[in-house]
């Protein structure tokens, strides 16, 4: 369950390493395709609506999420006040070096742990990847330039949900910007903004769009206050305590 954050994104390599491990039998994925999903009060919750990756996906290395994440590559443009982002499935041979450079910035590595040689920035990639699809790592583009990397992933179907009373279909953010120079003027909150409604959006069956940055990270949680996201609770996760940020469909118009 890695970080969000204006600057950084508050996790850990081994928290996205956990949500991947969480297997499927075929019965369950075929089960939660037509629909079912229930879960308890506790937050140990039985994962709804997984099937795996599309044959293309598995092609091209790059993750459609077609049925976990309803194609985040075709969500299109989103709208901001500091212009059009587009979400860009990551290519590992594309974006690898970019990504690498953001991930070994000390600001960034403080709290997401990825700092060093390609090959570790490459195999968090691979993870998510080669997976299901219940994660799927972006570049952010603003005005045609890749300027941060996101990760959109299934909160309901990742270790996150054990620690809190996780809802079918919602969905989570962790947000790094990477340039200096993007940082510290806010448009972090605009951006995390503009992507949870974005995800309420294209996401009809998620009412809530969820975050869990390091209680440490100070302006990342200050940027998901003024995002439009409310402190939840503090949960203590794998490596970090965080502070569980909400962002409801139904109060999208109040904060």
């Amino acid at each position: 369950m890695p970080p969000t954050d204006e600057s950084t994104d508050p996790g850990t390599g081994t928290d996205c390493e956990d949500t991947l491990d969480l297997r499927l039998t075929d019965e369950l994925i075929a089960l939660f395709a037509e629909g079912a999903g229930p879960g308890d009060e506790t937050g140990e919750r039985v994962p709804d609506g997984v099937r795996g990756r599309s044959p293309e996906g598995a092609a091209d290395g790059t993750p459609d999420g077609g049925d976990l994440l309803d194609r985040v590559g075709g969500w299109g443009p989103a709208k901001t006040p500091a212009g059009v982002l587009q979400l860009v499935p990551v290519r590992a041979g594309r974006d690898l070096a970019l990504v690498h450079r953001w991930m070994n910035d000390p600001a960034v590595a403080e709290f997401w742990e990825l700092a060093g040689p390609e090959a570790v920035v490459e195999d968090h990639l691979r993870r998510q990847l080669d997976g299901d699809g219940r994660s799927v790592p972006c570049l952010g583009v603003l005005d045609g330039v890749p300027m941060s990397y996101w990760e959109i992933y299934r909160a309901d179907l990742d270790p996150l949900a054990r620690h809190y009373p996780a809802r079918p279909h919602d969905t989570g953010i962790h947000l790094l910007i990477g340039g200096v120079a993007d940082r510290g003027h806010g448009l972090g909150s605009t951006l995390l903004r503009a992507v949870a409604d974005h995800v309420l959006d294209k996401r009809p069956a998620c009412a809530r769009v969820v975050a869990e940055p390091d209680l440490r990270n100070t302006p990342s949680v200050s940027a998901f206050l003024s995002g439009g996201f409310r402190f939840s609770a503090e949960v203590d996760l794998p490596g970090k305590r965080a502070a569980l940020m909400i962002r409801d469909r139904a109060l999208r118009e109040l904060l």
